[in-house]
């Protein structure tokens, strides 16, 4: 494990501890350059990457680092001959990707993202009522996040790392959005268009966005997202809306209309935090069985296909004040 902040300590390490997980992956070792970092008992830690090679063989390496180092760590650890499960994005252009790509396929390795989201039961219910045909044909589909800071992280930081450009690379979009990204093309594929607006509503001291949104354009239907740092309490709205009906996932509940008729689910024991590792535990069984199978091509093209929302996303000015 690279990389020893909040995402590794609070939800990574309990992913392979699971039952999902543990059978089949062990972390041995842990890298963390950083003086504030401390060892997790029973794995060793490290200070430099470069001793991996005096533990024996190792299969894989999973990267918790900043966004800045995603793409230097994935390349490197593909040189060395480890299959590579690396948070996300793990790249941020088509260039990027291709370069992961083309590195994964020369060496024969599995690099997957950790796109942990796609195993939430919430959004595996909503999507499987989308599947399902429950509300017709959609037309619309809204995304809205609302924080009021960028995560200041373990280290509890006054100014979050994630608020930098030197290490987040972007804001609120990458942080959060690359989530809500994958999941509107998980139901819908690349949009034909895109438009998009990023800008810093209220952190004037972040030099990266605090708030984005964004249009994605389909033949007869649209994606609307829109994420902020800004905002005055925190809260997730996913909503579908369909010719039969709609649906909506607010808070823990996950609503249904259909023809006149309501029904809600409960998911709020499964959204809590204490429930993110087994989101983290399905991700990991399934780069297992990856590395198994030895097909990496759908994780390299979710890569590539995040890699380019965002990458047309960013084709705007650098983040200013707004007014």
């Amino acid at each position: 494990m690279i990389g020893l902040g909040g995402v590794a300590r609070l939800a990574h390490l309990p992913g392979f501890a699971h039952p999902l997980a543990a059978p089949r992956l062990e972390i041995v070792a842990s890298v963390d350059p950083a003086p504030s970092a401390t060892p997790v008992a029973g794995i060793p830690l490290l200070r430099d990457t470069r001793e991996l090679a005096t533990l024996g063989p190792i299969d894989f390496v999973d990267i918790c680092t900043p966004t800045s180092s995603h793409l230097p760590l994935t390349l490197w650890a593909l040189e060395q001959g480890y299959h590579v499960l690396c948070e996300k994005p793990v790249a941020l252009s088509a260039a990027e990707a291709v370069r992961i790509r083309d590195a994964a396929r020369a060496a024969g390795r599995i690099v997957m993202p950790c796109h942990q989201y796609r195993f939430n039961p919430a959004w595996l219910a909503l999507k499987q009522a989308l599947d399902d045909g429950a509300i017709g044909r959609w037309h619309l589909a809204e995304f809205y996040v609302y924080r009021l800071a960028a995560d200041v992280g373990a280290a509890r930081s006054a100014e979050p790392w994630r608020g930098q450009a030197a290490d987040a690379r972007g804001g609120v979009l990458l942080d959060h959005g690359t989530h809500l990204i994958y999941e509107l093309l998980d139901v819908a594929g690349p949009p034909v268009a895109l438009r998009s607006w990023l800008g810093r509503l209220l952190h004037q001291d972040y030099t990266v966005e605090d708030s984005a949104q964004l249009l994605f354009e389909y033949p007869g239907r649209v994606g609307v997202m829109l994420l902020t740092w800004a905002a005055r309490r925190r809260d997730n709205v996913i909503r579908f809306v369909g010719d039969r009906g709609m649906i909506e996932w607010v808070g823990g509940q996950l609503v249904l209309e259909r023809d006149g008729q309501v029904e809600t689910r409960d998911f709020s024991a499964q959204l809590d935090k204490a429930s993110y590792a087994g989101w983290f535990a399905a991700l990991f069984s399934a780069f297992a069985a990856a590395i198994d199978s030895g097909d990496g091509a759908r994780h390299l093209a979710d890569i590539a296909d995040v890699a380019a929302v965002l990458e047309a996303a960013y084709r705007t000015p650098a983040p200013s004040a707004a007014g």
